[in-house]
């Protein structure tokens, strides 16, 4: 028996609204192919505003975009989950430090995609366990998560503030900031713990050996 307009509205307000929008065009591609698929989702055009509803829309989007919504200032009927390469965990805890609500890899099978979705539509974190607990511990602020991703690349306070259009003094803060919540002394052995608890890439530790830059105390 088909729908009356009723009930077809309520099962259309049933639906998770999805938007799409990673900055890779295959991997956009993909996932809009395979959460399309799935009666209970509704994948909408990227920009969309979310259909009203009483579940949370869900944003899958690059490392990259995670962090700079975040930074613009999510909008609360959205939740953000960011799909990375599979070998970069510090951008998973980097973009979860920031305050995106998921994390995914690329190569998570369509299973794992839509539990993610579901959680994160139910208000919820994904995945939960040992990876939110390590980012929830160190408790950076996304302008001390800017500041440390920049040391890890032997940026001098200068540059730093440059960069990120703030003063020279503010910087020395964050970077006291991050000596305190890490344990460390000086701007280098930042770098090296956070490398350690996976809070910046391994790759960072080149350009701390061959820069004076870090060298400098906060």
């Amino acid at each position: 028996m088909p729908l009356d307009s009723s009930n077809a509205a309520a099962a259309a307000g049933d639906k998770i609204d999805v938007t799409v929008a990673h900055a890779d065009a295959i991997v956009r591609a993909g996932l809009t192919s395979l959460l399309g698929g799935c009666g209970e989702l509704r994948v909408n055009r990227p920009h969309a505003p979310p259909a009203p509803g009483g579940r949370a829309a869900v944003l899958i989007v690059d490392y990259h975009a995670g962090l700079d919504y975040m930074r613009r200032g999510a909008d609360g009927r959205q939740r953000v989950l960011v799909v990375t390469a599979p070998g970069r965990e510090w951008e998973a805890r980097a973009a979860m430090q920031a305050g995106v609500h998921g994390h995914l890899r690329q190569s998570a099978d369509l299973a794992q995609l839509v539990t993610a979705v579901r959680a994160l539509s139910r208000g919820e974190r994904y995945p939960v366990g040992d990876l939110c607990d390590a980012v929830g511990g160190v408790g950076l602020t996304g302008r001390e998560n800017d500041v440390l991703q920049r040391l890890a690349h032997g940026h001098c306070n200068k540059l730093i503030a440059r960069s990120l259009g703030i003063g020279v003094g503010t910087i020395k803060s964050h970077v006291k900031g991050l000596c305190e919540k890490l344990g460390a002394s000086t701007r280098t052995e930042v770098v090296v713990l956070a490398i350690r608890r996976g809070l910046v890439g391994a790759e960072a530790l080149a350009p701390i050996t061959s820069d004076h830059a870090p060298r400098q105390r906060p």
